[in-house]
């Protein structure tokens, strides 16, 4: 199984499906799932023509689970981004680059730090954050609240929610712990500011029933200039794996829209 060696001696766990020649396509999974989210869009996307890329987050599935709490943030999510695509496809390669939930948002966070590497965005069942401190404590109490759940109810807390954290394994509670505290939790205002200047195509994603993203789903829809937002029925917070083909269809023919409009260079690798 492949593995990225990153500090606080972690390790990365990644997969890589699709022709090399590929246009990438980076996905990252929401809090407390993993990887395996994204099966249902493998072989559609990759018969596509896109190379897909694919990863555990720290604390999830087959990824290490540091016992330092310093091994966990939104820096150091971004920087195994950044890396997994420097070591798949080269440095500098310029991806097309999405995900659901927290991946939604590491996604944002990715476009900040390094927009000149991202082709198109994919946020899907996300929100930007928030611009009010006392909005994002709110956020922040629920995700330390989350955090002391797992340490004293352990995996099980898992059972009967929505399907991308149901149906997925991982090694332990204490990684999803400190990942709450360190990962969900956010630490400023950049993201949802920073949506004005997205140059970017992007795809906001939402499942019907999602009624917690619905509105934030709304608010990127015009905060980001070059933005298309679909609403997928009869889906919850996993639309992907709730409605797998309606989900397939509008992302590719999204991508398709892209490609039609000159917004190529997909492959380029550029010295930064």
């Amino acid at each position: 199984m492949p593995f990225l060696k990153r500090e606080f001696r972690t390790r990365i766990y990644y997969e890589v499906h699709g022709e090399p020649e590929g246009t990438p396509l980076l996905l990252t999974h929401g809090y407390s799932s993993t990887s395996g989210m994204w099966q249902g869009q493998i072989e559609p996307f990759t018969k596509a023509g896109y190379k897909i890329i694919i990863w555990d987050m720290r604390g999830h599935g087959r990824s290490s689970y540091p016992d330092d709490q310093n091994a966990y943030s939104e820096a150091l999510t971004v920087a195994d981004m950044a890396a997994i695509l420097d070591h798949v496809c080269g440095a500098g390669t310029i991806a097309i680059v999405g995900g659901l939930s927290l991946g939604g948002y590491m996604s944002q966070a990715f476009y900040r730090d390094h927009s000149q590497r991202v082709e198109a965005l994919l946020i899907i069942d996300t929100g930007p954050g928030f611009k009010s401190d006392k909005a994002r404590d709110d956020w922040n109490k629920y995700a330390n609240e989350t955090g002391d759940r797992f340490d004293r109810e352990g995996l099980k807390q898992l059972e009967g929610l929505s399907p991308e954290r149901s149906k997925v394994k991982h090694r332990n509670a204490e990684g999803l712990a400190m990942a709450a505290r360190g990962m969900l939790a956010q630490r400023d205002n950049s993201i949802i500011n920073a949506l004005p200047n997205i140059k970017v195509p992007s795809l906001v994603v939402v499942g019907a029933d999602d009624k917690g993203f619905l509105a934030a789903s709304d608010y990127m829809e015009k905060k980001i200039p070059d933005c298309l937002k679909i609403v997928i029925p009869d889906a919850g917070h996993a639309a992907n794996m709730d409605q797998p083909q309606e989900f397939n269809e509008a992302v590719l023919n999204f991508l398709e829209t892209v490609k039609a409009k000159g917004r190529g260079g997909y492959n380029a690798r550029p010295k930064l």
